[in-house]
């Protein structure tokens, strides 16, 4: 499931993922925050958190992910990821590179 944090700035999407999520939780969570917030702002930062429940992300979601993000590629200002799951650690860093602006990981510990 994911959970759209709602005390960060109004140009922020953010989102804690925890348990299994599916790509029905960003067809009903994640993209829906993330339309929204590009109706007020040309630019965007995202806070995307996996709890320590976390148990992990079906393919459709992956993949739904991915396309949130090349889709509004020149709309994200900043990234920053908390996560010690290693794939995510991995993947972020394979494929974060075209990204146009800042993208960084953090460990859990830097959770806000």
């Amino acid at each position: 499931m994911i959970d759209h944090l709602k005390e960060f700035s109004d140009n922020a999407v953010a989102f804690v993922c925890r348990g299994h999520v599916t790509k029905g939780d960003d067809d009903t969570v994640l993209v829906p925050a993330v339309m929204q917030a590009l109706k007020n702002h040309e630019k965007l930062r995202l806070y995307y958190e996996t709890a320590a429940d976390f148990s992990g992300i079906n393919p459709g979601a992956v993949w739904e992910d991915i396309k949130v993000g090349m889709e509004y590629f020149i709309h994200w200002e900043r990234m920053a990821v908390v996560t010690d799951v290693e794939w995510i650690k991995n993947s972020i860093k394979a494929f974060g590179f075209p990204m146009p602006r800042e993208l960084r990981i953090f460990p859990a510990a830097a959770a806000a």
